[in-house]
């Protein structure tokens, strides 16, 4: 009799609507402050292959920051303009999601929501990509023996003889890993180690795998936009014994 009473009673069936639409306003604040600290602050993704190896392997657990839009006006290329640096490892959305639907991308949301962003109901197979920036716009770049030669600014500041080694440029050491070439290797097949110059546009970077032997960078894209860098990597926290943090 008691149960009868509160499955149809006002107040009863008051009650539970309360705790309902509660529990809905509580998920939806959630999901809002979920979706805003991943989209402006930070967000963790997974590595899924080894073309950055020595800096970053398969299973490496990274935390990127989203960059936020970059500057406009004369001054676009210098470099104190932009939010990462030579020598950073940034995150390419080599696709874009202009034709992604907005009710498509709010289902996306909340499915990347419940999974922490290992599955999307898109498909991003080969969209984004782990790269580290060599040059920034503006710059000349060369390679020898798989190295990066620099010529900094050439568009702003005119003729510039001076050139440094990638490592230079980068305020945190790291090691590309090289890959061993035969005595048949020469200069004529392509990606053999060595690259003519290359002057940046006022809207170009260049971006390279730490595996040298891996060419799905701007040795085979070309320079890339800077639109297409959406966020940086700032700390590596899996594995544990790996720990790292990232400029």
């Amino acid at each position: 009799m008691f149960d009868k009473w509160t499955k149809y009673s006002y107040a009863a069936q008051k009650h539970q609507r309360y705790r309902l639409l509660s529990f809905i306003l509580v998920f939806f604040i959630f999901y809002i402050a979920y979706n805003c600290l991943t989209a402006f602050v930070v967000s963790v993704w997974v590595i899924d292959n080894d073309t950055m190896q020595t800096g970053l392997s398969s299973g490496d657990r990274v935390i990127f920051t989203p960059l936020a839009p970059l500057p406009f006006g004369k001054n676009r290329n210098n470099e104190t303009n932009f939010p990462f640096k030579r020598g950073s490892i940034v995150l390419i959305d080599k696709i874009g999601d202009e034709n992604q639907k907005l009710p498509l991308k709010i289902v996306d949301g909340i499915v990347r929501f419940f999974t922490a962003q290992r599955v999307s109901i898109f498909s991003r197979a080969g969209q984004y990509y782990v790269k580290r920036v060599i040059a920034l716009p503006g710059d000349e770049i060369s390679m020898s023996d798989y190295v990066f030669r620099v010529k900094t600014g050439i568009l702003s500041s005119g003729d510039n003889t001076f050139s440094l080694t990638e490592f230079e440029l980068s305020e945190k050491p790291y090691n590309p890993l090289i890959p061993q070439s035969t005595r048949l290797w020469n200069e004529t097949i392509p990606f053999s180690g060595s690259m003519d110059p290359v002057i940046l546009g006022s809207d170009e970077c260049f971006v390279i795998s730490d595996d040298r032997g891996n060419t799905n960078d701007s040795r085979t894209w070309g320079p890339i936009s800077s639109s297409m860098i959406k966020a940086r990597v700032i700390l590596r926290i899996w594995p544990l014994n790996k720990i790292e943090l990232f400029h």
